[in-house]
């Protein structure tokens, strides 16, 4: 482990990265965002690591933008990652993201929850699209949350800037777990070991498809999938994925215990 503003440690099977300023409830400072985005290439280009999850060290998952040095801002001399930039490195990753939400999740924070493929949170997290109580707006981070929150939902989320908990995240679609605090690693861990069985090009075409799929028409979508269910069929991957069922064995890309 570093003591950097981003720790990162591989363990069964999953590159954990976790938000490290808990002294200021892991807002996103121009520095921490720059170390996100080094992090999150780092667990890319980790052959150890199947999948990534991102959590916060301490009581908060992350508070929002660092209003003193937001996302985007001049560091040493070169401009900083933009919080867009993040939410986009993690999204069009080739490797699934969770979030392990461990507590308190304000704005921008909401923003890297709702970039993530997997939700996972603590009950008793509080969140808040609390932008509108300082005079401005959920703007970038609307473009991955709105579609998960739906418009009406959203409307009100925006507009109050209410708290709420992970066990409503989860009905509001934000979240796909809400447990214990005290389970939350256990709970994150079992996620891991689901995506462990899937195959890795699978994985890494789900996460295209299903971005990319509400954007087509029907005709089009017919045209694309047709393709695409031609090729992985017809890929190493699922060919050894077939052998695998028929002769009652795991897929070569499943790790022995």
């Amino acid at each position: 482990m570093t003591t950097d503003l981003t720790l990162y440690e591989v363990r069964q099977g999953a590159a954990w990265i976790t938000l490290n300023r808990p002294d200021a409830r892991n807002a996103l400072s121009a520095q921490l965002v720059n170390g996100l985005h080094e992090r999150l290439e780092q667990a890319q280009a980790d052959g150890d690591a199947r999948c990534i999850v991102l959590t916060g060290a301490g009581p908060a998952f992350c508070a929002g933008a660092d209003l003193k040095s937001p996302p985007g801002s001049v560091v040493g001399g070169q401009r900083g990652f933009g919080l867009d930039q993040l939410m986009a490195q993690i999204q069009d990753g080739t490797k699934p993201v969770i979030a392990a939400v461990n507590g308190t999740t304000f704005a921008g924070g909401l923003g890297l929850v709702g970039a993530c493929d997997i939700v996972v949170t603590a009950e008793d997290a509080v969140f808040s699209f609390s932008e509108v109580r300082l005079g401005v707006v959920p703007a970038m981070i609307s473009v991955v949350c709105l579609p998960k929150l739906g418009p009406h939902q959203a409307m009100k989320l925006f507009l109050t800037g209410e708290r709420f908990d992970g066990r409503r995240a989860v009905d509001l679609n934000l979240a796909h777990r809400a447990v214990p605090r005290d389970q939350l690693t256990a709970a994150v861990q079992e996620e891991v070991d689901m995506l462990a069985l899937g195959g890795p090009s699978a994985l890494t075409e789900i996460k295209k498809l299903v971005r990319r799929l509400p954007q087509l028409t029907r005709e089009q979508a017919f045209t694309e999938t047709s393709a695409l269910s031609l090729r992985m069929f017809t890929a190493p991957e699922g060919i050894e994925g077939m052998m695998a069922f028929r002769e009652k064995r795991p897929p070569a890309w499943v790790r022995k215990a």
